[in-house]
């Protein structure tokens, strides 16, 4: 029987997962990928595919407002049926709050379980479904570890004034800080850019562009300034999240028309970004086809946003020798590269058209100063090389 590392990346209506031989080194292709959509629904859908990319599951799984326990459940009997010579030995998740506490990834025991229970607040429309997944794992496999992987541990290493708000002390001290997100891509990137760029111990600024978007500068491959925040909707503008905002629209809004916290999170989490801007659609591939204005003009945004923290990102890092491209949007829009780049030439960036539009991996001209390059993240890999690595399998 072959031995795997199972990886889980539960949302609030979808579960990923991929299997990973056990090996040395884990092969960055897995055996075995899928997702769980439509949780909560009448309509959830489980659909995997293998090595090769070809698909070998699509079904629904029954029932009323589907759980993710039930989800779970459905996963397991699916891989149990379908993967019998398979052993999974380990299950690594992906959590998304890791708090002051935890800056590496960490084995589950009731006391971890406990301690991000506590992080629910940081990230309530994240961490409780994390948590949901690693109880629901630790009652169907009660005999295998399970390794959580923060998405806030790569930016710990950012300086301490970095990590500040302008608030009153006894706030900080209670948590209110810069955490940072998208830990597990950027860490991924760091660990791979060495291969393809002489410059990747340097100056680097990562694009991890897709319906959830934030940027992280690096030097000497780690992380000295980040987009993301507190939560989750700072920084750049998303999908469906409105970006950086200032706090006292919030406050004019919950004041002149009577919104709640609940009404606030809808709009900012979810009315907001690419679909609130374009009143068309949240998928860069729609509006970039469109030929209504909104539809322009979200796109000029959303570029708009990433050229001008890259500048900032800039400053933090003391200057740029590269810059990444990744996520889905950063991996597969060319147009979107091409405008931040040209948007971005006055800190030495200069983009090769032809290369670009291939999307080739380096897409920078010869004669630039600065890299460019487009990189496939692989947040799984890295979630199944922490498992292997911190249980010495």
């Amino acid at each position: 029987m072959k031995q795997g590392i199972l990886t889980i990346n539960a949302g609030s209506s979808s579960i990923k997962f991929a299997l990973f031989p056990l090996a040395h080194p884990i092969s960055p292709d897995a055996e075995v990928s899928g997702q769980i959509d439509g949780i909560g629904t009448n309509a959830t859908r489980l659909v995997a595919k293998d090595r090769a990319g070809e698909r070998i599951a699509d079904q629904l799984i029954a029932g009323e407002a589907v759980s993710h326990d039930q989800a779970f459940d459905a996963l397991l009997q699916w891989f149990l049926a379908s993967q019998r010579n398979w052993e999974i030995v380990v299950v690594g998740h992906r959590v998304v709050h890791g708090g002051d506490l935890y800056s590496q990834p960490t084995v589950v025991d009731a006391q971890v379980l406990e301690h991000l229970t506590g992080f629910i607040p940081l990230a309530p429309l994240h961490e409780p479904h994390n948590v949901a997944g690693i109880k629901a794992l630790q009652t169907l496999l009660p005999n295998v570890p399970q390794v959580a992987c923060f998405d806030t541990a790569f930016h710990r290493s950012q300086p301490d004034v970095a990590q500040l708000f302008g608030l009153p002390r006894a706030l900080t001290a209670e948590g209110i800080k810069r955490y940072g997100f998208h830990g597990l891509s950027y860490e991924y990137i760091a660990r791979t850019l060495p291969q393809h760029s002489h410059r990747a111990d340097g100056r680097v600024i990562v694009a991890h562009l897709g319906n959830g978007a934030s940027m992280a500068a690096m030097v000497n491959r780690k992380c000295v300034g980040t987009t993301l925040g507190f939560s989750t909707i700072d920084g750049l503008m998303m999908g469906t999240r409105c970006g950086n905002l200032d706090p006292g629209v919030i406050l004019h809004l919950m004041e002149t028309k009577g919104l709640t916290v609940k009404d606030m999170t809808r709009i900012l989490y979810k009315e907001s970004g690419l679909l609130g801007v374009s009143g068309i659609s949240q998928d860069m591939r729609t509006l970039l086809s469109s030929n209504k204005p909104e539809a322009r003009e979200a796109v000029e945004l959303f570029c708009y946003r990433i050229a001008r923290e890259l500048g900032s990102l800039a400053a933090a890092a003391g200057g740029v020798d590269a810059v990444v491209f990744t996520g889905g949007i950063g991996e597969h829009a060319a147009e979107v590269r091409r405008r931040v780049c040209l948007q971005s030439e006055w800190l030495g960036i200069r983009l090769n058209p032809e290369a670009n539009a291939r999307h080739d991996i380096v897409i920078s001209a010869g004669n630039s100063p600065v890299d460019v390059l487009v990189i496939p993240t692989n947040e799984e890999w890295m979630m199944a090389h922490h498992a292997q690595t911190l249980l010495a399998l």
